[in-house]
This record gives structure tokens, sequence and C-alpha cells, in this order.
């Protein structure tokens, strides 16, 4: 069974709708608030496209964001397992670590290993350490 669409209007942006079992209750980040309407100002043509779109059209770009979004992090996930499938050595450190974990959580928790050690090597690259040699 699905909820019938309300026929009220929204309220302007900014504003709070009293809290209902209907509705989540979001909150208001002043930060992010007063970038998005820096934004809107540096670029009115743009926002008087978006309140010209349709709702349907806005909550599938919406979506079309998520989608993006996830791909992008698989494929970053695809080239840190690339990484480690050929470096031998990096995945057999990996795979002792995670030996006794299940198996259905390894491929995850090597990913996520290699994704933080990647990290920590190029941040330890980018910081300059006065008479360090480096390798």
């Amino acid at each position: 069974m699905t909820k019938p669409k309300p026929t009220e209007s929204r309220p302007p942006a900014g504003a709070t709708s009293p809290a209902s079992g209907d509705q989540p209750n979001l909150r208001n980040n002043p930060q992010i608030d007063a970038k998005i309407d820096s934004y809107i100002q540096e670029n009115p043509k743009f926002w008087a496209h978006v309140q010209g779109m349709p709702r349907e059209r806005l909550e599938r770009t919406v979506v079309l964001n998520e989608v993006r979004a996830a791909e992008r992090q698989q494929r970053t996930r695809d080239g840190t397992l690339q990484r480690v499938n050929n470096n031998p050595a990096l995945k057999q450190a990996l795979e002792t670590l995670v030996k006794d974990l299940p198996e259905a959580q390894r491929e995850n928790a090597i990913a996520q290993l290699a994704r933080q050690a990647g990290q920590l090597a190029a941040r330890s690259r980018t910081q300059e350490v006065p008479g360090a040699m480096r390798v």
C-alpha cells in the first residue's frame, strides 16, 4: 500500500515543518546553507532552471547523483584491489592480516586496508621531514 501524495505545497527553503510521523526531522547546517545561498546568488540562471524542473525530474537527478557516487566508489575499490593483486607481497601481507575474518568479509577488509595504506603512504610523501632521507 502506498501513501497518497500530499496536496499541500512545500514550505519555502530554510523553513522548518512541524514534526510529524510522515516527515523526517531534517537538520539545518548554517555553514552548508550559507554555501548553498552563495552558490544560488552567483548562479541565478542555474537556480531558475532548478526551480523550473518538475518534482519527478528533481528526484531522478538526486538519485542519479547517488548512482554516480556509488559507481565512483566501486571504481576506486576495483582499482585498489587491482593494485593489491598486482603486488604479491602486499597481497600476502593483507591476506595474513585478514586470515581470521569470515570469507565473506575478507575482500572488503583487504580493500579497506589497502586504501588506508595508500592514504598513509601518500600522506607521508607529502610531509617533508628536515634531515630525513627518502627511500
